[in-house]
């Protein structure tokens, strides 16, 4: 068999590989690996040692502007007097989890100096008048604006104007020489009548919501029936007959592919991608139900919905009867989706402490009636989220889940690990396919260390009737085009810069092209590539496919682009961030939600 080298990469910025056999680590061609060392000298001279100029060796001394993105003091983990006595020790600094004390920078702190919105839309009066606290003078501002972008505005493009007006980071694209705003009549008059995005907040629901005048009147009378005769009233309540079912899959050589849910990052622009590639069923971000009934706008914003996503949930979260019957109500009176999800597999302590996510596997009382009340509101399918227990050895999903079925469960999604696994190990798929027996005739898609085909295959020898994805997609979107083609996909360095790209245009139309927007998009972008530097390119595997849980070594990649996707060190994910929206702003910020170090 021929030997493949580095292209372009000179033999002195090559280093000595680890072995392939040791544990934990990705097999990776001998050619391509490194040490620390090499990697990010290669990167710091940027092109240099591609052109076959020795990288410095005292690069490492230069005090770089990625020094400024350094993690900060990790916090001692309290831990529960009950779990104190159970581990029978203070855990120990763990390398895994939340950067829970990163500073958050919010988008609004990088625009000071802002347009008032009456200027920017040049309909309406300001209200404020003199009182107003943003800029009414358009020819300060602009003097004093950040240079634009780019040369095309992807809203103009797209719609035929930018509502963003003269704050648009792209303005010169549609702004003429007089400082008015374009309008392309022909595109618009293409756009009219089409409605991208749907469930949006009402203001009039937004303010009912605030003063607490929103009717609930078919979750009180359920309520009423719990209280009078207690769960078994409730229960007889609920018929077989009224029970919304989505399956069972019949179909065995089909196997739907659905878009988990990721805290921020399962956001709509991501969804979006993963709809080009082939996902079949997407799901909206764990909303609260408590924060959705008080109208919080950053809540209902996780139930947008894309026009691409024909077959589309929104998952909530809850702990009482009450508020998720309320919650179910509420948004089936409201919005349009095609089945709600609990999320009863969250294992943030957050959550779990109050009864919610993985808690209500143990409070099954309180899980029925939730069950229960939200399925007797909804005329849509109501779908559960769980997983193999709370405990990494006392697996309960097996007792629930015929319990669940009696319920009214429309489908049940397992995650094949505990709450104390998290993302540790291996997901237990023996125990998924035992599951997924004893849910028939109710479906239940298997979760968990699906990363390529060769594992969507091995999950289809089982009895689930699909399967979910969450970090598979996360890292390589393009993995539901390899499922459902039976291939391993080598993409190429360019080719995934373009999908980043699709996400910065999906993103500048999702949450603004103005600077408050683009740094959003990049807040979110950022957030994403902590998970996509874990993807290792096919043509550098010794080992055909990667395993999810396998680190990988120090490598180079074929080309500078695809060393620098490689890198797990923030200030590289930020130069990437910087080929497609721009430098960023002086006082810039930017720590992930899921430590770069996830790994270890």
């Amino acid at each position: 068999m021929a030997t493949e080298t580095a292209p372009n990469i000179p033999s002195e910025c090559l280093g000595h590989g680890i072995e392939e056999t040791d544990k934990g680590r990705a097999a990776i061609k001998t050619q391509f690996l490194t040490t620390k060392e090499q990697f990010h000298a290669l990167l710091d001279s940027g092109e240099k040692c591609l052109h076959g100029e020795k990288a410095s060796d005292d690069t490492g001394q230069k005090e770089t502007a990625e020094d400024s993105f350094e993690e900060p003091q990790e916090k001692k983990l309290k831990v529960d007097p009950d779990e104190q006595e159970r581990t029978g020790k203070q855990d120990s600094k763990r390398m895994r989890g939340q950067n829970k004390s990163r500073p958050h920078m919010k988008p609004t702190s990088y625009d000071t100096r802002r347009l008032c919105p009456s200027i920017i839309q040049r309909e309406a009066k300001c209200v404020f008048g003199d009182k107003c606290k943003f800029f009414h003078d358009v020819a300060e501002y602009m003097a004093s604006k950040p240079a634009d972008v780019g040369e095309r505005c992807y809203l103009y493009d797209t719609f035929g104007k930018c509502h963003y007006g003269l704050s648009c980071r792209f303005a010169r694209a549609h702004i003429s020489a007089d400082l008015k705003n374009l309008v392309n009549e022909e595109r618009v008059e293409e756009m009219l009548g089409r409605k991208p995005v749907r469930n949006s907040l009402d203001k009039d629901l937004q303010w009912r919501l605030r003063k607490k005048v929103v009717p609930f009147t078919a979750s009180d009378a359920y309520m009423k029936s719990v209280f009078k005769g207690g769960p078994k009233e409730a229960k007889k309540a609920q018929s077989a007959d009224n029970v919304k079912t989505i399956g069972p899959l019949t179909d065995t050589d089909i196997i739907k592919l659905r878009q988990g849910e990721k805290k921020q990052c399962g956001n709509l622009p991501f969804r979006r991608i993963c709809k080009r590639f082939g996902a079949d069923i997407t799901c909206g971000e764990m909303a609260m139900c408590t924060n959705l009934l008080q109208g919080q706008s950053s809540e209902w914003a996780l139930l947008k919905r894309h026009e691409s996503e024909d077959l589309f949930g929104v998952q909530v979260e809850g702990c009482f009867p009450d508020t998720m019957t309320r919650c179910a109500e509420l948004l089936n009176n409201n919005i349009d989706v095609d089945f709600v999800d609990i999320n009863s597999g969250c294992p943030i302590d957050l959550v779990y402490k109050k009864g919610g996510g993985c808690g209500l596997m143990t409070r099954t009382n309180k899980f029925q009636q939730i069950i229960t009340g939200m399925n007797s509101v909804l005329d849509v399918p109501l779908t559960v989220k769980i997983r193999t227990g709370v405990q990494e050895k006392t697996n309960i999903a097996h007792k629930l889940i015929p319990e669940m079925k009696t319920w009214g469960v429309s489908m049940i999604t397992l995650h094949g690990r505990s709450r104390e696994q998290r993302y540790t190990k291996s997901a237990d798929w023996d125990y998924i396919n035992t599951c997924s027996q004893l849910a028939s005739p109710i479906p239940l898609f298997g979760n968990g260390d699906i990363l390529s085909y060769v594992d969507a295959m091995k999950a289809r020898e089982t009895n689930v009737s699909g399967i979910m994805l969450a970090r598979g997609a996360l890292i390589k979107p393009w993995i539901f085009t390899e499922i459902k083609e039976g291939r391993n996909w080598d993409i190429s360095s360019s080719e995934r810069l373009d999908i980043l790209r699709d996400f910065t245009h999906y993103g500048l139309e999702h949450w603004g092209s103005d600077t408050q927007g683009l740094e959003k998009t990049r807040n979110f972008l950022l957030e994403w590539l902590s998970f996509t530097c874990r993807y290792i390119p096919v043509g550098l595997l010794e080992r055909v496919p990667q395993r999810i849980n396998e680190r990988p070594p120090y490598y180079f990649g074929r080309d500078y682009l695809e060393s620098l996707m490689a890198s797990q060190h923030v200030g590289d994910w930020v130069k990437i961030s910087e080929m497609l929206l721009g430098p960023v702003p002086t006082n810039f910020n930017f720590l992930p939600k899921h430590k770069a170090n996830a790994y270890k």
